[in-house]
């Protein structure tokens, strides 16, 4: 499959590997992360703050005319969180976010080490983010792939403490042109 691609990052986060699959069935992505965290996030980590990372797909079909038409949007939220009582990192993977978040798939974890959790959330594999049914297999669609640290999500006061400092600034965003099927 031919792919086109385009990046711009926000800030520490890299994506050493970035691959999107569109077969007969779906489509779906395989992405490696790499980042590390700061020491600010880390601390508020260890006192008890969950943080959420956020992964969010969009299957845009182009329009040479208007702005492209937004047909399928998937989202993934990871929230970290260390628990004092056990000393172990919990690691909750649902999709969606906010109220919404009990309509979907969850999936929760237990590590012995913040490294071990994060490398669960800097690993996304086969992720399927279309089916079959809502895609032209004719017609050339592009993926917007983006991955942050959802600042929304935190409690209010580091909501406020944290507007302009780099330290809780991760994210990396990619665009890819989805070829048709028949030009091959």
């Amino acid at each position: 499959m031919a792919l086109c691609t385009s990046a711009w990052a926000q800030t520490p986060v890299e994506l050493s590997q970035f691959e999107v699959e569109r077969s007969s069935e779906e489509v779906s992505i395989t992405a490696q992360l790499q980042f590390e965290l700061s020491g600010a996030v880390e601390e508020a980590l260890l006192k008890g703050v969950p943080v959420y990372f956020r992964a969010e797909a969009e299957v845009l079909k182009e329009r040479w005319y208007w702005y492209d038409k937004s047909l399928v949007s998937a989202s993934r939220q990871y929230k970290l969180a260390f628990q004092p009582l056990t000393r172990r990192w919990r690691l909750s993977i649902g999709t969606g976010s906010g109220a919404g978040a009990g309509q979907g798939l969850a999936l929760s974890q237990s590590f012995d080490s913040l490294q071990a959790a994060l490398a669960s959330v800097k690993r996304i594999s086969k992720w399927k983010v279309a089916g079959a049914a809502e895609l032209d297999p004719t017609v050339k669609y592009r993926l917007d792939f983006r991955f942050q640290l959802d600042l929304s999500q935190l409690p209010r006061p580091f909501q406020i403490g944290v507007i302009g400092h780099t330290d809780w600034d991760v994210g990396v965003a990619r665009s890819v042109t989805l070829v048709q099927e028949g030009a091959k």
